[in-house]
């Protein structure tokens, strides 16, 4: 095999034992196991949780002790051991210890895959910038054809998807000693503080009124970012219990119907640099936010029939710009506002704090807020559910619009393709 096809299946198979069950998992604890909402957002925090501590841990470790191909198969095939237990917990609280420890696992592992990726081309001479698009794009092919596998084999509201996930994360695992060897690089100095080794040095940033303000907003759309996956598929699922359209197509392919939000996702990647040249950063950071408004409110008013089911397709097509646009726009405007010497000490700030803390805000909030206020007699309003998403998104855009100051440079797209 070749090089690239090696890492092209590293790629596709990285997301798909996460896709597995990731959109999936809401309907089987909501419509299976019936836990609570306040407990499944714990559980779904565990994501961000993770997000936080492990990928500058398991980073060290490659940079000075591993070679990353090992330790990064070592990870996979921990998680899938990990993930062969949850169909047989049978209480949130130990299903949320065994979900942490899966996490621990796999959260270190999308950057891991990237850093192998990154070294592996470098080291046989390929242009990364070049050959890097197509191989990741496959990730999110993975990631959908985790979903259909899923969906089509019955096991959305069951814990098959579990398993799904835990044998494919094993042969991944296997697969990655394969891979040509990644040693340690040394790139951290052995006299480097702990906290220069752990990025935290790009905590300065916030003396800056800008940086601030920006890292502020990251926050809170990044508590907005998980919760479609979080609900989105449980949300689909639930009109199994209306008697209009418990036999309709949405219900019966759920998880198919969400997974146009990956293949979304893929094209507006491909957009990404005429809006970021022609509108400007701010601009296109808030078209984000302006597109998880229109996400969320779709969702609100959208069913499985006529105008209804429009609205819910629509709701999917716009996720990849309020996903993409958000992401890739943040984290270039990470790469153009900061020092070279803490530059990827803020990307991993950024991802810190919108995967991270943000993430963990939402699962935590929404969990609490669905359980308390549009929870009754066990049947969940999911109109309003939605509805409150849109509008806290709405406020996010707002207050962004008016608050964050920045000036267009069309130069600085320009300088970082280059």
């Amino acid at each position: 095999m070749s090089i690239k096809f090696r890492l092209t299946l590293m790629s596709f198979l990285q997301f798909f034992v996460w896709g597995a069950w990731l959109i999936t998992i809401g309907v089987y604890w909501f419509d299976t196991k019936k836990w609570s909402g306040v407990d499944f957002g714990a559980a779904f925090s565990t994501l961000a949780l993770a997000s936080i501590f492990m990928p500058a841990i398991t980073g060290i470790i490659a940079d000075k002790w591993m070679n990353a191909e090992r330790l990064y198969g070592l990870l996979q095939i921990g998680y899938g051991i990990t993930l062969f237990f949850l169909p047989g917990v049978d209480n949130p609280e130990t299903f949320y210890w065994v979900m942490m420890i899966a996490m621990f696992f796999y959260m270190p592992t999308i950057s891991l895959s990237n850093s192998i990726a990154y070294n592996i081309l470098k080291t046989n001479s390929y242009d990364v910038v070049k050959v890097f698009p197509s191989i990741r794009v496959w990730g999110t092919i993975g990631f959908i054809v985790a979903m259909w596998c899923t969906n089509l084999s019955g096991s959305k509201d069951n814990g098959n998807q579990f398993l799904i996930g835990a044998v494919i994360a094993i042969v991944l695992g296997i697969f990655a000693f394969t891979l040509p060897k990644c040693p340690p690089q040394k790139t951290i100095s052995e006299n480097a503080s702990v906290a220069e080794q752990l990025g935290l040095n790009a905590f300065k940033l916030f003396k800056n009124s800008k940086m601030a303000m920006f890292f502020f907003f990251s926050l809170f759309l990044g508590a907005a970012l998980q919760l479609t996956n979080m609900y989105g598929d449980a949300f689909l699922s639930g009109f199994k219990f209306d008697p209009l359209y418990k036999d309709s197509s949405v219900v019966r392919y759920s998880t198919l119907i969400m997974s146009i939000s990956q293949v979304s996702e893929t094209l507006f990647i491909l957009a990404i640099p005429f809006f970021l040249k022609k509108f400007g950063i701010k601009k296109v950071m808030l078209i984000s936010m302006i597109a998880w408004v229109l996400r969320f409110a779709f969702f609100s008013y959208g069913n499985p029939e006529g105008f209804g089911l429009m609205l819910i397709i629509s709701s999917n097509i716009v996720y990849g710009m309020a996903f993409d646009f958000f992401n890739i726009s943040g984290s270039l405007f990470v790469e153009t506002t900061t020092d070279s010497k803490i530059r990827s000490s803020a990307q991993g700030l950024f991802m810190m704090v919108t995967n991270g803390f943000g993430a963990y805000l939402g699962s935590k909030v929404s969990g609490f807020l669905i359980d308390n206020y549009f929870t009754h007699d066990n049947v969940k309003d999911w109109h309003t559910i939605w509805l409150t998403f849109a509008v806290y998104a709405l406020v996010i855009a707002i207050l962004f619009a008016v608050m964050f100051k920045h000036k267009h440079n069309p130069n600085d797209v320009a300088n970082v393709s280059h």
